[in-house]
């Protein structure tokens, strides 16, 4: 048992998309969260915790990769913080949000109670049940 803990970012992908993460040699900046919840959660984040890549929004919402943390919280601005994650690769296959919901592997899951956060911790079975759906994910190394 590893102590990796595991989570899920969400972001616009008119914003910044998986693209947009894997174009940027992997790695990027998570910043720009506002919640405090979502920051607390971030601050949380130790380096090589995985994190589901989630594309939210009115026509996407769904689980299209995984990243690694490889920096811990830190301020970039006066009120500001932020964590610097690394592309590890996309899911062999996408789940979105309403097939995650009718999977009773992932009921109480907090993404369906807390829609609106951010930055969401992920229950290691809960890691497990969403991999599964999605077949795994690559690593590319990028």
């Amino acid at each position: 048992m590893s102590n990796c803990q595991y989570w899920l970012l969400k972001t616009e992908p008119r914003e910044w998309s998986w693209d947009d993460q894997k174009s940027n040699g992997g790695i990027s900046k998570w910043d720009g969260v506002k919640n405090k919840q979502a920051q607390n959660n971030m601050k949380s984040m130790k380096i090589g915790d995985l994190c589901f890549f989630y594309h939210s929004g009115p026509k996407e919402r769904r689980v299209v990769g995984v990243s690694k943390v490889i920096k811990e919280w830190y301020f970039c601005g006066e009120d500001e913080g932020a964590v610097d994650i690394r592309a590890v690769g996309p899911m062999r296959q996408t789940v979105d949000l309403k097939e995650m919901k009718g999977d009773d592997g992932l009921k109480g899951f907090v993404l369906f109670k807390q829609p609106r956060l951010s930055v969401v911790p992920v229950p290691e079975n809960v890691w497990e049940r969403v991999c599964e759906m999605c077949g795994g994910y690559e690593e590319e190394g990028v």
